[in-house]
């Protein structure tokens, strides 16, 4: 694997830590800055959103500069942003400040998914998408734990100061290993069009969409994780770091077990973790009371999470060739509605007053709306096998 492929993680490291380390925080800025908890959950939705805006726009803006400048532009403005996030006292220019670093993080995600393939034989493209996910796997591991203790001690602004800074090491890195030239410099590139066009596939517009359904299940409860386990679980506030960084020793596990074997048997892989999905979902609903078992799913959760989504990057790029720019884009588009979605699901349970543990309910719904997605091809080649 090219030295230059973990470089890639590393910068995502960074960026998966601002993504996700909110679900740590929540309290803390919903509190300070005197809002809702899910107004302060808006937050992670609308860097969600950020990213479904960026991801398309900025892959296309970026698509003829050589990729070394389009990573380190993405991540400069990224850094930027975080510092402005860490100074503002108002949640309307927090709130911005999310949308435009989350349109940096798109940018760099949708350039360093296809620049990360470039780099490795086709057999070994899920390993490669497999390394550039896993940064945000150490994220949740080492990050996002991190995150809570520094907004627990010092307030949740630490916690952006801290992104920002972790975040210039990997503008070194990426300059020292990442190669400079443009991504197709022997050849044309492939009109815009005709990327586009890719989007008509139905089987393409069936996998993003179950890979949307799946990531908003599961930011639905780990966006409001926090609460659950403080409010519903029983567990004091010290206990949250610890749950955060059991989902990304999990999600740590599921990238790695994506990364060996999504190559060789996809279907099986993607058909297995979306049932445990659903499964255990449900589950946590049911038993969030209980300590052991609720800390003991967040790991389960954590690693069929990241599994089944790395395995269903792997596809979508290996289903869209012929879009060597926007495939990474499609992926990230498709990962953020679904980051989108969650937390507002989540939110309007929580509004509606069915108490702590409903965003972990509509999770399983959400789950089960994949499982539909997933299954309705076999259907219907079912119901036309049936009819001749």
């Amino acid at each position: 694997m090219p030295f230059a492929v973990y470089v890639l993680g590393l910068a995502v490291f960074a960026q998966g830590t601002s993504e996700f380390m909110l679900s740590g925080l929540i309290s803390g800025i919903a509190t300070d800055l005197n809002v809702s908890l899910a107004a302060a959950g808006l937050l992670t939705s609308a860097f969600a959103v950020g990213m479904v805006i960026g991801a398309p726009l900025m892959a296309l803006a970026s698509r003829t500069w050589p990729r070394r400048r389009a990573l380190l532009l993405f991540l400069s403005v990224f850094i930027a942003v975080h510092v402005l996030g860490a100074l503002t006292p108002g949640y309307g220019v927090l709130l911005a400040t999310r949308f435009a670093g989350a349109v940096a993080n798109a940018g760099f995600w949708a350039v360093a998914l296809t620049t990360a393939v470039s780099l490795v034989p086709a057999q070994l493209k899920a390993r490669a998408t497999a390394v550039v996910v896993g940064g945000v796997t150490v994220a949740c591991v080492v990050g996002v734990p991190a995150g809570a203790v520094l907004g627990e001690r010092w307030g949740w602004r630490s916690a952006f100061w801290a992104v920002a800074l972790v975040s210039v090491p990997a503008v070194l890195a990426v300059v020292r290993s990442i190669p400079g030239g443009r991504p197709d410099a022997e050849s044309a590139p492939v009109p815009v069009r005709t990327e586009l066009r890719v989007l008509t596939r139905p089987r393409l517009r069936r996998t993003l969409l179950t890979m949307a359904l799946v990531q908003g299940a599961t930011f639905c409860t780990f966006s409001y994780l926090e609460p659950l386990l403080t409010k519903e679980t029983g567990l004091p506030a010290g206990w949250v770091p610890v749950a955060l960084a059991l989902f990304g020793v999990g999600s740590f596990l599921g990238v790695t077990v994506a990364g060996r074997f999504a190559d060789l048997r996809p279907t099986a892989l993607i058909a297995a973790g979306m049932t445990a999905l659903a499964l255990g979902w449900s589950t946590l609903a049911l038993t969030a009371g209980s300590a052991p078992v609720a800390l003991a799913l967040i790991l389960a959760q954590g690693a069929f999470a990241f599994g089944t989504g790395t395995a269903l990057i792997a596809r979508v790029l290996g289903q869209s060739p012929e879009a060597p720019t926007l495939a990474g884009a499609f992926c990230t588009t498709a990962f953020n509605l679904g980051a989108t979605l969650g937390p507002w699901a989540g939110g309007l349970a929580l509004d509606a007053g069915f108490g702590y543990r409903a965003p972990v309910w509509a999770s399983g719904a959400l789950m089960g709306c994949a499982l539909i997605t997933a299954g309705a091809r076999r259907v219907r080649v079912r119901v036309r096998k049936s009819m001749y």
